[in-house]
């Protein structure tokens, strides 16, 4: 009879400890010092998170900086997430905090340099603020010519998924196809449609981030009509032929309208650059004839009204040659 009441006393020991250890395991797990910290800095490292989000994705996100102080600074700026987005659609491998440093570098030498060659401060500080605009044009017309280059690969990568599909395979088998068979910058956006529904999106909402980083119309096209399918039925492939000979007659009209407007979008960078690159030869070669403009009251009413003049005409010009279809 003591042996049973000490084997009954030790299990009830053992069975209260294990109890109070599972407590403090679970407690520890969801809500203790290294759950916190993991769910700090998955905050930190996604673009999207904010203060007072009660869940945390533990999904892949672009980092805005690999320090974690400007992380967080940088998540504090507004609309810098659309910042990131159009660094994300422009293929650069530059983060936001690269992509900050470069504007300010940039910025400087074009203002070191003007200072350098004798421009009066006044004008080296508002050329070297201007100057911090160029690598946002640079990755605009990056990001344009990114999208330009996927609308282009668009036709024959529907063509590609349509044959695929009216061989057997199923949608998402199709996007692998393409995802491998095609070039990038198409084959990469379907790469990551293709990991993404592989990793538990639906397709819906893997296409829908698809129209998300490839913001074009052709693209657009092709999102809403295989959801609409999927909602409603029919046949796909038939579908995404008719988007193929779509898009292919939309690409055919644009290059007619480039062609006529050729003449005077040349006229428009000639007309814009040459006042600029003269003005620039001859303050490198005579900077006393180029010092009237601002020293003297004359040269400057006519420096503000050229640059007034001359930013009109860029309208007037672009307006022209600018086709709405």
């Amino acid at each position: 009879m003591d042996y049973l009441y000490i084997f009954f006393v030790v299990a009830i020991f053992i069975a209260v400890v294990l109890l109070i250890e599972g407590v403090f395991v679970t407690w520890n797990s969801s809500r203790g010092p290294a759950a916190k910290r993991i769910s700090r800095r998955l905050q930190v490292m996604s673009a999207g998170s904010h203060a007072g989000q009660a869940s945390v994705s533990i999904l892949k996100k672009r980092m805005l900086s690999e320090s974690p102080g400007l992380q967080r600074l940088l998540l504090q700026a507004p609309r810098v997430h659309a910042l990131d987005r159009l660094l994300e659609q422009s293929g650069m491998k530059l983060n936001v905090a690269n992509f900050c440093l470069l504007s300010l570098a940039c910025g400087v030498l074009v203002m070191a340099a003007l200072w350098y060659s004798g421009v009066p401060a006044f004008f080296a500080i508002l050329l070297g603020i201007a100057a911090l605009g160029l690598p946002l044009l640079f990755v605009r017309g990056k990001k344009s010519r990114r999208m330009t280059r996927i609308e282009q690969q668009l036709p024959d990568a529907l063509d590609l998924m349509g044959r695929a599909m009216r061989a057997g395979h199923a949608l998402p088998s199709a996007i692998q196809m393409v995802s491998e068979e095609m070039p990038d910058p198409l084959a990469e956006e379907f790469r990551i449609v293709f990991d993404e529904v592989n990793y538990g999106f639906s397709m819906q909402d893997a296409l829908k981030n698809l129209s998300t980083r490839v913001p074009g119309t052709d693209v657009g096209y092709f999102v809403v009509a295989v959801l609409i399918q999927r909602e409603t039925g029919g046949n796909l492939t038939e579908l995404l032929h008719n988007i193929a000979t779509i898009v292919r007659e939309r690409l055919k009209l644009f290059g007619q309208i480039k062609v006529f407007s050729a003449e005077g979008r040349l006229s428009a960078w000639i007309l814009t650059l040459l006042p600029v690159g003269l003005a620039g030869v001859l303050q490198l070669v005579n900077p006393e004839f180029m010092s009237l403009l601002w020293t003297d009251e004359i040269g400057r009413k006519m420096l503000g009204g050229m640059l007034v003049l001359m930013f009109l005409g860029s309208l007037w010009i672009r307006k022209l040659i600018r086709i709405r279809v």
